[in-house]
Parts: structure tokens; sequence; C-alpha cells
């Protein structure tokens, strides 16, 4: 019996005939983190929008629990477990915090009361418009919304995108309490390298759409130069 989640294998993503990323191959097992990391443009965004079924591979296949995903769809997926936090947040500005939780908890205010105690300093503004949050604020709003989804595989884009470096100290660390706790599969695509591979337990490098580097987390934080040349495009599997 497998424990991988999820898992692709030969997977292209890309948009009509024009691949933007080939030949991934993922495990996801439970309670694991694999950090996606690379150059702007290396395809990163592509990966987690197929993987959640926004936009069709053009190649390989996706299983969920050991069985391939007949044409997945961006609710399919949603309704196996599957849950993106998109760069964009996505978030409903007019609503509060609170509203926004209670749209998508499965388990009522259960859920929303555990998404908050992993975000405590969001519970003194939870019934304030969401457009009036810092980013910051809005960034633990949108992955506290993902987890109320109670998901099993969660795809993070960018969690930092556009925040003060001070709040992305505090905001990266959450991802690996989440894994620990909620033993979900977490793909989380990063740019701040160092951050990301401090709770990863694995690391996979794009570099123009290709996989250059797939290794333990722990191993490339003990080895810059590894990184280095698959930025670079000198490092293979």
């Amino acid at each position: 019996m497998t424990t991988t989640l999820m898992s692709t294998h030969d997977l292209i993503v890309g948009y009509g005939k024009l691949a933007v990323a080939r030949h991934i191959d993922l495990e996801l097992e439970p309670g694991s983190i694999t950090a996606v990391l690379g150059p702007n443009g290396a395809g990163k965004t592509s990966l987690l929008l197929t993987l959640a079924g926004f936009i069709p591979a053009l190649g390989g296949h996706i299983e969920l629990d050991g069985s391939p995903v007949k044409r997945p769809s961006a609710q399919k997926m949603n309704q196996s477990g599957v849950v993106l936090v998109p760069d964009s947040r996505s978030l409903f500005n007019q609503l509060t915090p609170l509203e926004n939780l209670r749209l998508g908890s499965k388990n009522g205010k259960a859920g929303v009361d555990a998404a908050l105690d992993l975000f405590p300093g969001l519970r003194p503004r939870v019934k304030i418009r969401t457009a009036m949050l810092s980013g910051g604020e809005q960034q633990m709003l949108a992955v506290a919304r993902a987890l109320v989804q109670e998901p099993r595989v969660l795809l993070i884009d960018e969690m930092s995108m556009g925040l003060a470096p001070v709040i992305v100290e505090q905001l990266v660390p959450i991802v690996r309490r989440v894994a620990d706790e909620t033993n979900a599969a977490v793909l989380l695509v990063e740019q701040h390298v160092r951050l990301a591979l401090e709770v990863a337990d694995r690391a996979v490098v794009l570099v123009h759409g290709d996989v250059v580097l797939d290794r333990d987390a722990a191993e490339l934080r003990q080895n810059a130069s590894l990184l280095e040349n698959a930025y670079l495009g000198g490092a293979a599997h």
C-alpha cells in the first residue's frame, strides 16, 4: 500500500502547444514539505496550476493515492483534497477575514478556530474588511483559508511575495508546523531559498523548465555550491 498522497510521472506543463516545464517526477508524502526553487520563468507557478487542475497537463500524468487522475479539473482536485494558495491570494476583500474563513470551512467553527490558532495575530482583526489588512495579514488569511478546507495536499505559491523580510521570517516556518500538525503534503514554491530549505524535507530546482536538481533539503543546506551550480544550469539529478 502506497503512502504517497500525490505523485507526477513525466509531467509536462504549459499552455497550448508551449511546454514551460518538462518531465517532472514528484512524490509528495504525508507530513512532508517539498520546496520548488528556481529563477523567475522556470515554470514553477505553471506546475502548481497544473497540479491544482486549473490548466491541463500537456503530457505525463498525476496520481492521487496511487491512482491516475483522469481529466483533472480544479473542482475535482479540490474535492480530492488538493488546495492551492495562489500568489495573488485571491481573497474576498470586501468580506471580513472571519467571513472568508467561514465560506471555506469544512468543519464549521472548529475548523476556523484551528486555523486561527496557527495565526493568532489575525484574531483581533477578524471582523474588519479584508482589504484593510496588511500584506502579511492577508497572506496569513490566504493560508488559513486553505487550511479550513482540510487539505491533504497543500500547494503554496510564493507566500513571501511583496512582504517585508521580517514578516517572511515569521510566516515561512509556519508551513513546517502545518505539515507536522495536519499531516498534509506541502509543495512550496518560494524565492527565499534559505528559509524554504530550513523548513523543507526535499527540494527540486527548476531552470528553464527542466529539473536540474532533486535532493534532500538537508544536503542542500550543507552544500550551497550545489544550489549555485543548479541555478547556473550546471547541476544534474
